[in-house]
């Protein structure tokens, strides 16, 4: 619950007193002092009613910039408390939602100041390059701890659901300065660690297993971003104990920069592409799907601003609205780029099942899919990038290698006209059928070589 003090002019006090009477809100009045005849009004609300009362008296002509101070409290006896408490409940399981002014502060403290903002964001990028180029979850994990993204992404949606611009506009110049200081730190130390002879200058980094996870764009990932997020707006809204951390590491924004400073470094245009795709689609859903959530769970805007009335038109706001631009345009891309990538994996998912349900391969066991998205849409016309398939498969040493690459690259081609390579690993193993003492077989499994064809 909530202690509302008010300031009450003179000209608007006895407007304001009726609604308080109408509303059964018990309210302690007390006169401002020195020469105003303005009072100061003391009243307990339940944490749900105390932005529906705020509109309220601000309809009665009520200043929406006068004095307001919103405290939290443990207990408040009034004859009518219980009555507001019944009619103001709100949120799932009747849980009582946050006000307005709670929740701007809530999504305030989560986020830092543009200096440390900025300041996180070159870290955790370093960090999170580090990781990448050792393989190390632990590492990379720690990276998304320390980055300040899921702060900024969920202070975005606050601000648009309660109809705070200044905040959503100080959000968004935060994120974009953010990512473009994480692109540039995590470029900078790749070129540190591979010049710098720190790891093998010919390294093949699109190779090393969390480089490739945080580069290619995966349906599941951004069922993850957006459930994040939710997540994470629910958790500001109703004081439930999530930690903003688990939504960091769940948003994996900051591996996917990192990913595009090594893209670059190493010169892989398609390794970038794909980290670019991913880190622009997460931080869209984050922002997107917060604000549904807080839709959802009924917040509306009721702050009579607008948003031409927070914008500025001087160098630094055109700067931004410039950058703002080329995000756009490289978010409308990453859209288009990620729905190729996703018609892709269904296809090449689908034809590479029924080509291993055909007699002649029935022997073989399905162990892997990867497909290696070359991001055409957002290459240069003459790249001569094609998207590569790897399957990779198990068989007995017995058995006979037949050329499955082939029979799998004119499957797929058939049903795409995207250039598409295959190349397929075979896992030979050896089976040894020993009786234990209880009569049942015992298989053991030996991987002996991998070639591919």
């Amino acid at each position: 619950m909530r202690l509302v003090q008010l300031r009450i002019a003179t000209e608007v006090k006895e407007r304001v007193l009726d609604t308080f009477d109408e509303e059964n809100i018990e309210y302690v009045i007390a006169d401002e002092g020195g020469d105003s005849d303005a009072v100061i009004a003391y009243f307990p609300l339940p944490d749900g009613a105390v932005e529906k009362v705020l509109d309220q008296l601000r309809a009665d002509g009520l200043d929406e910039d006068t004095f307001t101070v919103i405290t939290d409290i443990q207990s408040a006896t009034t004859p009518t408390f219980d009555e507001l408490e019944s009619q103001y409940s709100q949120g799932p399981d009747d849980e009582v939602g946050l006000s307005h002014a709670t929740l701007r502060t809530n999504a305030r403290e989560v986020t830092p100041s543009r200096t440390l903002f900025v300041t996180f964001a070159a870290l955790s990028a370093i960090v999170a390059a580090a990781g990448l180029v050792l393989d190390s979850a632990i590492v990379i994990v720690g990276a998304m701890v320390i980055s300040p993204f899921a702060g900024s992404s969920l202070s975005a949606s606050v601000g648009m659901v309660i109809g705070d611009h200044r905040s959503v506009l100080d959000s968004f110049k935060s994120q974009l300065l953010g990512l473009v200081v994480a692109i540039g730190s995590a470029t900078a130390v790749a070129a540190v660690f591979r010049w710098g002879y720190l790891v093998p200058p010919r390294l093949a980094i699109e190779n090393i297993s969390q480089v490739n996870a945080f580069s290619i764009p995966i349906v599941l990932t951004f069922v993850i971003a957006i459930f994040a997020g939710a997540a994470g707006a629910l958790a500001l809204a109703t004081d439930l104990d999530v930690s903003l951390a688990g939504v960091a590491v769940a948003a994996a924004i900051v591996p996917a920069a990192a990913a595009i400073g090594l893209g670059i470094v190493w010169a892989k245009p398609s390794l970038a592409v794909g980290a670019l795709v991913l880190l622009v689609m997460n931080v869209l859903l984050i922002n997107v799907s917060a604000f549904v959530a807080l839709t959802l769970f009924g917040y509306r805007s009721s702050s009579s601003s607008r948003l031409r009335d927070h914008v500025r038109f001087d160098i630094r706001s055109v700067a931004y609205g410039i950058l703002a631009c080329a995000v756009l345009v490289v978010l409308v891309a990453s859209v288009v780029s990620t729905v190729q990538y996703l018609i892709l994996v269904e296809t090449v998912n689908h034809n590479v099942d029924d080509v291993l349900a055909e007699e002649e391969y029935r022997h073989l066991e399905l162990i892997d899919v990867q497909t290696d998205y070359s991001g055409d849409f957002l290459l240069p016309r003459n790249s001569a990038a094609t998207d590569s398939v790897t399957v990779v498969v198990g068989q007995q040493t017995t058995g006979e290698n037949p050329q499955l690459s082939v029979a799998l690259q004119r499957r797929i081609t058939e049903d795409t006209p995207r250039e598409v390579s295959v190349r397929v690993q075979f896992v030979n193993y050896q089976v040894t059928n020993s009786s234990s003492e209880n009569g049942s077989d015992r298989r053991i499994r030996t991987q002996l070589s991998h070639t591919p064809s």
